[in-house]
């Protein structure tokens, strides 16, 4: 890969809010979203972020913000004025999933990854739900010669093709996460898209998977209203 090429750092935060918070009064929590609403707004202009809830989806969490930058760092200080505002002390990241994007080592020469959902910037459509899940390979995988990997991997890639409707981003954690990869699929059918990864369950390449959970559909959402329903 190339120094000169700039990728994005992706971020996937999974937040459940403590249930004492819904006990404050309804003033309270007003200036407690009204905080975290401004954190967000003054982000917003320099870096990618989008809300989604799990109300109804997911036991262990109640929305996530997934961000793009080309710089780690802000990150951190997204979350270190998340933590001092009304509404931090009630926080609680139950999942956290640190990635960055890179093209594929599986791409042929001169597809740069329009193709197969690999790229150097997130792609983002108006998908309802986005599917996302860690993903970590059997150490037996890498041991297998390059050309085999890259026939598995064309398989794959094959699969996904008759799913055009979804966006795919594939972004990768080796050394700054502790899963390898981070997949997600926006889309508008929970349906075609439980259709897709039972397709993939019967791809040779998928004896190599060691774990990919847990698994979350996120349902995109203003964070208004994100918030309003987590309380």
């Amino acid at each position: 890969m190339a120094i000169s090429e700039t990728r994005q750092f992706v971020s996937y935060t999974f937040y459940k809010i403590d249930p004492s918070w819904r006990r404050l009064d309804a003033n309270a929590r007003e200036r407690g979203r009204e905080e975290f609403k401004a954190v967000i707004a003054e982000f917003a202009p320099s870096i990618f972020i989008k809300s989604y809830s799990l109300a109804g989806t997911k036991a262990d969490c109640d929305f996530m913000l997934w961000k793009a930058a080309f710089e780690v760092e802000i990150f951190n200080k997204i979350e270190a004025e998340l933590n001092q505002s009304a509404i931090g002390g009630y926080l609680n990241r139950s999942h956290s999933f640190l990635c960055t994007l890179r093209r594929s080592v599986y791409l042929p020469d001169g597809d740069h990854g329009q193709r197969h959902g690999t790229q150097l910037k997130v792609k983002v459509s108006h998908g309802k739900y986005l599917f996302v899940y860690p993903f970590v390979k059997t150490r037996a995988w890498y041991g297998l010669p390059a050309e085999e990997r890259k026939v598995m991997m064309e398989e794959h890639f094959e699969i996904g093709h008759r799913y055009p409707e979804f966006e795919l981003n594939t972004a990768y954690s080796f050394g700054l996460d502790d899963q390898e990869f981070v997949v997600s699929f926006e889309g508008d059918s929970p349906h075609r898209f439980l259709d897709l990864v039972m397709e993939l369950r019967g791809s040779r390449g998928s004896a190599y998977t060691q774990r990919d959970t847990p698994t979350f559909m996120c349902i995109a959402m203003p964070l208004d209203e994100v918030l309003s329903q987590a309380g």
